[in-house]
């Protein structure tokens, strides 16, 4: 049997998880009970304090035809990304699990693009998906105007959404294509001896297997998106045109550093808190029933 190891006493313990405890507090329990504080006050004119306001914050949110538009941007991008970097992801995996040729070269390549940092991303999908520019502009001298993400809200949505996509599809790759290597080998011999083709195989064994890993990479993708949006945003549209791809997360920048309405952006950070874990325990409910862990 192996031995676990344990501390004589548990102040020896509580040393070493003292760092972790000090990182977690200053980074995450201390700025969240400072933006929990302000969304219940409004600060004084020129300064000199906050005022108890309690959930008149909220109220005006809740009451802004702006703010709901920005939550319903977010679903959009959320479901879409999502959708798009999941499913071309296992089709990777898929392919790279069949030891096709190259694939130790694929294997290493395709989670390359999860180590570009978002606004280096957004800044390089700028000039790819550029109007005036490379592939898209022959395209629009064909179908003039058929593509222009500066003044068209939707190709700017679809613009942000693609580079999303593309980040997270690394990510995405790593897991499924360890969890299809994970599935035994004589599963799938078996059922290839018994005349199932590659696709019979996928939709009756692999799939099946994979559900733990599909509803983990669903919270994942989910939570993600309406939070780790904020640089492509901000580099490729900057929230335009128009508003077009103002979502949750860049719209509580704006409001809080470009408006100076901190009261406001503290009160939509907690809206935004609560919208995923709602989210995140809805999935956990209704979701987790169809996932197959044995």
């Amino acid at each position: 049997m192996e031995k676990r190891v344990t501390f004589s006493t548990t102040a020896i313990g509580l040393l070493f998880a003292a760092p972790m405890l000090l990182l977690i507090f200053v980074f995450f329990y201390w700025p969240s009970a400072q933006a929990l504080y302000w969304a219940f006050t409004l600060e004084q004119p020129w300064g000199g304090g906050n005022r108890w306001v309690g959930f008149s914050n909220f109220r005006q949110l809740l009451e802004d035809p702006i703010y709901w538009q920005s939550v319903t941007r977010s679903f959009v991008f959320g479901i879409s990304s999502t959708a798009i970097s999941m499913g071309m992801a296992l089709i990777l995996a898929l392919l790279t699990d069949r030891e096709l040729a190259g694939h130790r070269l694929y294997r290493s390549v395709f989670i390359w693009p999860y180590a570009i940092a978002a606004p280096a991303l957004g800044l390089a999908f700028r000039f790819i998906l550029a109007p005036e520019a490379g592939l898209l502009s022959v395209i629009n001298r064909v179908w003039p105007d058929l593509w222009n993400p500066a003044l068209d809200g939707k190709d700017a949505m679809i613009a942000v959404i693609i580079a999303f996509s593309w980040k997270y599809i690394g990510y995405n790759f790593i897991f499924f294509l360890s969890a299809l290597q994970g599935i035994p080998r004589a599963l799938i011999e078996a059922a290839a001896i018994d005349g199932a083709g590659p696709m019979r195989r996928i939709r009756d064994i692999q799939l099946p297997l994979l559900t733990p890993t599909l509803f983990f990479l669903l919270i994942i993708n989910i939570t993600e998106s309406f939070q780790d949006s904020f640089g492509i945003v901000d580099v490729m549209t900057q929230g335009g045109p128009a508003r077009a791809t103002e979502l949750m997360v860049y719209k509580i920048y704006f409001d809080g550093f470009k408006g100076l309405d901190y009261s406001g952006a503290a009160a939509q950070s907690i809206l935004l808190m609560l919208l995923v874990i709602l989210l995140t325990i809805f999935q956990f409910r209704f979701i987790e029933r169809r996932v197959h862990y044995k």
